[in-house]
């Protein structure tokens, strides 16, 4: 491939060599520089990609892309651009011959919710005959091979490499998440999105790796809706049209307000031992039930954005019941049968707003006691702990301290600083570090009637200490708990 075809939707400078070249590979990651490579050079939060141009010539790049003067061999092409990372996605688009372009992309950004609703709208568009592939905080999804991920939106070079293999599995649509560091980096850029989604908009991920502040943040998300054609937002949030202030797409709306397009109404909460659920009538636009065995307002606000984008893939109204009534997403909401007598969930609330608007959730079912058992994360905002202490303190009965993915920092320090939260509120709480102990503590004690969170790791399998990841899975742990448990009444029965 010539390097100006990939070049073809950048306007660029030959500052050296020509662009006319024959190129094999494109490469963001010097290690993986081969003979005949194009590097494109970018400048990380860790380390600048324009360091390693004399040592990715040695090993055989043909060109480098540039966004800083840089000095190179005589033989090698070097490209200037405004922004290598906007030039990364482009370039990834073209070398793997444009396949979103072949699809229907749909992308949804929010600070809570996008797992979930992507599930949903897999379920339902799959229901009707679509192959869909997903990106997500979880997984990605071609075909029936999983791939774990490591960001909630990928580098821009695996979101087209991914995008490559779902139109040659047969995928017609894709649906992802779109974090708001995937638009600041310019991860998406050049996708042609088709649907676009905003669920809702909160105070997190601001701080010296995410974003410097809370107008960042939310200017980041607004871009979404200035590369979609149509933007589907959640008209009930109170930042909705600051978000969509600099919108160039078509607008639709949802929730739960009469001005919205597409709207909940007669809402119930649905209980039974071990259950929790929500139904409710969906108004507007269209006009039919709905059941969905996930509880409370957020799983209408989720379901309700599933509905309106599957509206323009003209799905009936009975397949999007059937769809909705069985989707399920590890970790959100993910009720584990431990008891006749109380209910036991994980989830993946990791903020003061996502644990907050859980717990309340909760709390509207009117369990006996509302135990929720979670850590913080180390080298993450010490504001995010006080703030998750103080939110659990105010609505648990119960609050069991532990840890989480402590990484470079000590458990007990961050158990520390989630008690300062706690101390502001006069809720009850024990701390336990070792999340197992936790998770025993918390199933020895359950009480009829209960609802037991356990929060913050959600479909995370693994514990990261010291820069390792050790293999941890909440369910395999509560399997441990039973068993142990089982052992121990044994014995005591003798």
């Amino acid at each position: 491939m010539k390097l100006n075809q990939l070049l073809e939707r950048l306007e660029y400078e030959v500052t050296q060599g020509s662009d006319e070249i024959e190129i094999t590979t494109l490469i963001n990651d010097s290690r993986k520089v081969e003979k005949g490579s194009v590097f494109v050079c970018i400048s990380g939060a860790v380390s600048d990609g324009h360091e390693f141009v004399s040592e990715v010539a040695e090993k055989g790049a043909y060109a480098v892309i540039v966004e800083k003067e840089v000095t190179a061999p005589e033989d090698v092409t070097v490209i200037r651009v405004a922004d290598t990372r906007y030039a990364l996605a482009l370039m990834s688009a073209a070398y793997f011959g444009y396949p979103a372009e072949k699809m229907r992309i749909i992308g949804i950004t929010g600070t809570k919710g996008k797992t979930t609703t992507t599930y949903m709208i897999k379920s339902i568009l799959e229901e009707v005959g679509h192959k869909v592939g997903l990106i997500g905080t979880i997984e990605a999804i071609i075909g029936n091979k999983k791939i774990p991920a490591s960001n909630t939106t990928p580098e821009s070079f695996t979101i087209h490499q991914y995008f490559a293999k779902m139109a040659e599995d047969g995928c017609d649509c894709v649906v992802m998440e779109v974090s708001s560091q995937g638009l600041m980096l310019n991860r998406t850029a050049g996708i042609p999105f088709e649907i676009g989604i905003f669920t809702n908009l909160g105070r997190d991920h601001i701080g010296p790796n995410e974003h410097k502040d809370f107008e960042d943040y939310k200017r980041c998300k607004g871009l979404l809706f200035k590369q979609c054609k149509l933007g589907i937002a959640n008209v009930d949030d109170p930042y909705f049209k600051e978000v969509f202030s600099g919108a160039t797409c078509r607008t639709e709306t949802f929730g739960f307000s009469e001005r919205a397009d597409l709207r909940a109404v007669n809402t119930h909460l649905m209980s039974r031992p071990g259950y929790l659920g929500v139904s409710y009538h969906v108004t507007g636009l269209l006009d039919f039930d709905v059941e969905i065995d996930i509880p409370g307002k957020f799983s209408v606000y989720n379901s309700l954005t599933a509905i309106a984008v599957c509206r323009h893939f003209q799905v009936p109204a009975k397949k999007i019941q059937e769809a909705l009534k069985v989707a399920k997403v590890k970790g959100r909401i993910e009720m584990i049968k431990v008891s006749d007598d109380f209910t036991l969930m994980i989830d993946y609330a990791h903020n003061a707003m996502s644990l907050e608007s859980l717990l309340t959730t909760l709390k509207e079912y009117n369990p006996a006691r509302l135990v929720c058992l979670f850590g913080c994360g180390g080298n993450r905002s010490k504001e995010r702990r006080y703030e998750m202490g103080e939110v659990s303190g105010r609505l648990a009965d119960l609050t069991i301290i532990t840890s989480d993915n402590p990484r470079f920092e000590e458990p007990q320090g961050i158990i520390d600083d989630i008690k300062t939260g706690i101390s502001k509120t006069n809720g009850k709480y024990v701390e336990i570090c070792d999340r197992k102990e936790a998770i025993r503590y918390a199933i020895e004690h359950g009480q009829p009637g209960d609802v037991i969170v356990l929060a913050g790791k959600g479909h995370e399998d693994y514990q990261e200490i010291k820069g390792v990841k050790h293999p941890m899975d909440e369910r395999v742990l509560i399997k441990e708990v039973l068993t142990e448990l089982k052992k121990q009444k044994k014995t005591q029965s003798r």
